[in-house]
């Protein structure tokens, strides 16, 4: 299952006010899948709670168009259906390929695959999933799969002011990552310096650090 047109950056979006209406999807006249009007995370909850005849073994959301690293895992609908995919109690991938330029998908399809014979033999922590990003390159200039942490590049983003046919003004989003980290440690920089980049993230948000501290500020005695 998936969205029957573009949804990048819509997060974890659930569809709750409107229908979710779902069609089969035919290639070269036989049937491939079903074509949502909804989210990435739509796809995953509509799929396992009511399409499918039984739980699938692993959600695989991609091969994604465009980088998932760094502060984009906030807002990327491929990392959030892989994550609903967890909240759901299944093993999941997020896996995107770092270019909007028309590309080969064979290779990071070949790499999904492996990783999820993988993780059929080794599984996942409760609660966690992987997100891999994979340069635009031949499989001959890769470098080589390196396991990273989250990237702390952040967007810098900016607003285009812009008129229609009409005359009307409107803003268009744009803008680019800044303070890219240089260390191989990291996700962009691995997929930058042409390494496949595979992050195991999870969705508890909790600032444990704070938690601690929290505890010697006495808030418990606010009313």
């Amino acid at each position: 299952m998936a969205p029957d047109k573009q949804q990048s950056a819509v997060g974890h979006a659930i569809t709750m006010n409107y229908p979710l209406r779902v069609k089969e999807f035919k290639k070269n006249g036989k049937f491939f899948g079903y074509a949502v009007q909804g989210t990435p995370a739509d796809c995953v909850k509509l799929a396992v709670r009511a399409v499918l005849k039984r739980t699938p073994d692993l959600v695989v959301s991609g091969v994604n168009h465009g980088s998932n690293t760094a502060i984009s895992i906030i807002y990327s609908g491929t990392v959030s259906a892989a994550t609903e995919g967890t909240i759901l109690g299944i093993p999941s991938i997020a896996i995107s390929l770092t270019t909007y330029a028309p590309a080969d998908f064979r290779y990071p399809a070949q790499l999904a695959r492996k990783l999820a014979v993988l993780i059929g033999k080794r599984g996942l922590p409760p609660g966690t999933l992987l997100n891999v990003n994979v340069p635009p390159l031949k499989p001959k200039n890769i470098k080589g799969v390196l396991i990273t942490r989250q990237g702390k590049a952040v967007w810098n983003d900016t607003f285009d002011l812009r008129r229609d046919p009409n005359n009307r003004e409107y803003y268009w989003l744009t803008g680019g990552l800044e303070k890219v980290d240089t260390d191989l440690e990291f996700d962009e920089a691995a997929v930058q310096n042409n390494y496949v980049s595979v992050t195991p993230i999870h969705y508890d948000l909790t600032d444990y650090k704070m938690f601690e501290t929290m505890k010697k500020w006495g808030v418990g005695k606010i009313k």
